[in-house]
């Protein structure tokens, strides 16, 4: 019969295994810390991103990440905006942008393309090609509208305009119709430019566009992030 003493080291040894075993399941529960991961939301996009004019805490991201850190989300939503960008200034920074390591995004480009009436063929061709490249990362994206001034003529109105909703229709993608609904031609929500919203606007932005930003969470959540509350 084997002596107690060459019996200890196998009971310690197995007591080592249910224990890691015992860590290894607790860690794996939806309460876990392997299952509670914060949202990193990438803001990309222009001068309405980047806050032009605005001081530190009023910038659309920050009071974005304020707005939903109140509904119980775990986010946080990085400032990728770059004043005067056009979409193809936008493309040619995607990679430096995707860096940052987003698990989703709200592309926010097109508003200079209109501004300087450029091609919308090619703010189409260039908006594509980030959806595409979102795509292949496997970011969910919220796209942000915008509308063309109307001074350019109907023509160019109408051909800009479909840009968004073409593009949200190809990539199955939500589309918030235009970010400065609410916003836009309202003197008392934007800057002396009245172009650029200033910190009651960019407010105004946040509270409408809120709730399509909480269903973006959720799904780059995966379903775990909590109910937005009204």
């Amino acid at each position: 019969m084997p002596s107690p003493t060459r019996l200890r080291p196998k009971r310690q040894g197995s007591s080592l295994v249910l224990l890691l075993g015992l860590l290894l399941a607790i860690t794996a529960l939806p309460g876990g810390e392997a299952a509670a991961k914060t949202v990193r939301l990438m803001a990309f996009g222009d001068s309405l991103v980047h806050g032009y004019g605005l001081p530190a805490g009023e910038t659309f991201p920050e009071q974005l990440e304020t707005a939903l850190r109140e509904e119980g989300l775990d986010v946080m939503v990085i400032n990728a905006g770059n004043s005067g960008d056009t979409t193809a200034a936008g493309l040619a920074r995607l990679d430096w942008a995707l860096a940052d390591e987003p698990t989703a995004v709200i592309l926010e480009l097109g508003a200079n393309d209109g501004l300087r009436g450029l091609d919308p063929a090619a703010t189409y061709d260039n908006l594509d090609a980030i959806m595409a490249r979102f795509t292949e990362e496997g970011l969910p994206v919220l796209i942000a509208g915008m509308l063309a001034p109307p001074n350019l003529g109907r023509e160019y109105g109408d051909s800009f305009n479909s840009v968004f909703p073409r593009l949200a229709e190809k990539y199955d993608a939500p589309l918030y119709p235009f970010f400065l609904d609410g916003v836009a031609l309202e003197p008392e929500l934007n800057q002396p430019d009245g172009i650029h919203p200033n910190a009651r606007g960019v407010a105004e932005i946040v509270k409408r566009i809120k709730p399509y930003v909480v269903a973006l969470v959720r799904d780059a959540a995966g379903g775990a992030q909590p109910a937005q509350v009204n």
